[in-house]
């Protein structure tokens, strides 16, 4: 391909079908497993991944469930956060980080985040502790966005000295690690994943997961997920229809096996990003652009998965106009602050209270980064932005 070629190749944000080609032989003979066996709601194909899960990430247990959404309330339940209790978490999230909290019928009480990593400002969660509503508080939610582990000795700290469950959202970081020693699912009492099709570890639809290394939690949400119900028919509390279906069970055994060399991946090419972009002089020191853009970086004690690449422009709108005119693949994660939702007015914020989160807000995009994108595509991704910074 020549140089004007690859200036005006398209790009996309995600491929999955660079992947399923591969992995169509085995995933077409574990799901045909899944119909010979006729167990298609939970089933050996789940429990085969549930325990394949709980050794890859070091816990105790692993239980699978119909969504990432369903593990969040799941994880917060079977934890015992429920009315009258408040949870902390981020305002810069997908909903579900917050309305899992209030359909466990907890209060969501919201702390800003820090500018270089996006994640829960573990200061601003403490201020608030040291507040008239840390008396409420009962557990800290944390996300660890975009692949990136929170600091979380701090929360780590914070849960000891003030007594509070730690449940960790970790929808976007399956095989994050915290210092080199524990992989993100095995740090709180509990933790959630998503398998929505565009994650690092996907099903072929909706699915999710609650780890823990209590079998007290397992135990209660094994019957939670299952309308309440410890023996069929006999239902203890009043649960949810949240189980995991045979056939995501057998697609996500098969991925299993696959996701420490594509998460490898993924951290070459973020480091390839960073070298094209500094090479390029377009990196700005951060953690605001002024001319250029800001780089997403790994925090030190975090090993980061790269779910996405995050970067910041001043311009972000202006700049996503003109790599989809291109056909370069961008997301806004996330456009709009959870505090400034519709739907959440209720939690009685406004714009201004989050100034982290609001500035986060107008300035993130998402590049292309998937196991399969090829390095002339990450220069066709810089040198559209950089013809577009000039």
């Amino acid at each position: 391909m020549d140089a004007e070629g690859a200036r005006r190749q398209p790009v996309p944000l995600l491929d999955l079908e660079r992947q399923y080609e591969r992995l169509r032989p085995e995933l077409l003979e574990a799901l045909a497993g899944v119909l010979d066996s006729r167990q298609f709601i939970l089933g050996g194909s789940v429990a085969a991944f549930e325990k394949a899960a709980a050794a890859g990430l070091g816990v105790a247990h692993a239980a699978g469930c119909s969504s990432g959404t369903d593990a969040l309330w799941l994880a917060l339940a079977a934890a015992g956060v429920g009315p009258g209790m408040a949870v902390i978490t981020t305002p810069f999230s997908f909903f579900a980080s917050v309305s899992a909290i209030l359909r466990a019928g907890a209060t969501a009480v919201l702390a800003d985040i820090e500018p270089a990593t996006f994640n829960l400002n573990p200061k601003a969660v403490e201020s608030l502790l040291s507040g008239p509503r840390g008396k409420e508080v009962r557990a800290i939610l944390p996300v660890h966005l975009f692949g990136q582990v929170v600091q979380w000795g701090s929360f780590a700290r914070l849960g000891r000295e003030h007594g509070l469950k730690l449940i960790e959202d970790a929808a976007q970081a399956w095989g994050a690690e915290w210092q080199g020693q524990k992989k993100v699912g095995a740090l709180g009492d509990a933790a959630a994943f998503s398998f929505y099709p565009t994650k690092n570890l996907s099903a072929a639809g909706d699915a999710g997961m609650v780890t823990t290394n209590s079998d007290e939690i397992d135990e209660r949400l094994r019957m939670l997920r299952q309308h309440g119900m410890r023996r069929r028919y006999y239902h203890d509390e009043i649960g949810w229809n949240a189980r995991m279906d045979g056939f995501q069970g057998a697609v996500l055994q098969v991925k299993l096996k696959y996701i420490g060399e594509w998460n490898r991946k993924r951290c070459a090419l973020a480091e390839r990003y960073q070298a094209l972009f500094r090479a390029a002089g377009l990196a700005d020191p951060g953690p605001y652009p002024a001319h250029g853009i800001v780089l997403p970086q790994e925090a030190e004690g975090s090993t980061h998965v790269w779910h996405q690449y995050v970067i910041r422009c001043t311009r972000r709108d202006a700049l996503r106009a003109f790599l989809t005119n291109r056909s370069i693949g961008t997301e806004i994660y996330y456009p709009v602050p959870l505090h400034m939702q519709e739907a959440l007015k209720s939690l009685g914020y406004k714009e201004g209270d989050f100034p982290e989160a609001e500035r986060a807000a107008r300035e993130v995009l998402a590049l292309p980064i998937f196991p399969e994108l090829r390095e002339d595509e990450q220069e066709t991704v810089v040198g559209a932005i950089a013809e577009f910074l000039s």
